[in-house]
């Protein structure tokens, strides 16, 4: 199942100065808590003015994409995914 959504979700993250590296530790939706296992793909694009972060990530059984607004530091969850077909 593949669920294409735009809630805001809470995530806890990790930056490392040496690398300069965010990274996604768990996220928080739907009054559940899910740790990221798997960072999966880590992309940047341009929405008008605002940078916005795609991060790609996995947890035990779920695949999420998520979207970090650099404008407002706002996360948001764009898909889930089970991983099997619709």
């Amino acid at each position: 199942m593949f669920q294409k959504l735009s809630e805001p979700v809470s995530v806890v993250t990790s930056y490392n100065h040496l690398t300069h590296l965010v990274r996604p530790l768990s996220l928080s939706w739907a009054n559940r808590h899910y740790p990221i296992l798997h960072v999966a793909l880590h992309h940047t694009a341009r929405q008008g003015s605002s940078l916005q972060h795609i991060f790609s990530v996995a947890s035990n059984d779920l695949f999420f994409r998520l979207k970090l607004d650099t404008t407002n530091l706002r996360w948001v969850l764009e898909e889930v995914s089970d991983g099997l077909p619709d």
